[in-house]
């Protein structure tokens, strides 16, 4: 089972972004740290769920639990639905990516336990405002 842990964070809403990307797979681990354009908080939360699947896409006959701090793409993806439309796009990409992995877990969890994925996020904004 591959262990995802996501974070978006902007400097801002909208401002600067970033991406937080720790995967897990056993002994192997991979942190990412992605830069990303002025947008809504809530978009880079999206994004980080979208780099981390594509990340994981070389593993896609392996179960993926996903761990996120965000409530909008927790219960998006739970729900396979968004209530503002400018989310859409962002579920379809996510969802067509999902589809591909014979099981996809997604849970909530507190920030105190996403601190990885949150460091990774905000080193993404710092890079950007040096």
């Amino acid at each position: 089972m591959i262990e995802l842990y996501i974070d978006g964070a902007s400097a801002g809403n909208p401002g600067l972004s970033g991406a937080g990307v720790f995967i897990k797979n056993g002994k192997d681990s991979r942190q990412l740290s992605v830069p990303l354009p002025i947008m809504e908080n809530h978009e880079a939360e999206f994004n980080a769920l979208i780099i981390g699947l594509e990340k994981c896409l070389p593993y896609k006959d392996h179960i993926i639990s996903c761990r996120t701090d965000s409530q909008i793409v927790f219960h998006a993806v739970e729900n396979r639905r968004v209530k503002n439309s400018t989310y859409a796009a962002y579920l379809t990409n996510a969802l067509e990516m999902i589809d591909q992995f014979p099981l996809f877990f997604i849970k909530w969890i507190p920030s105190k336990e996403n601190s990885v994925a949150d460091r990774l996020a905000r080193q993404a904004i710092r890079s950007q405002q040096a």
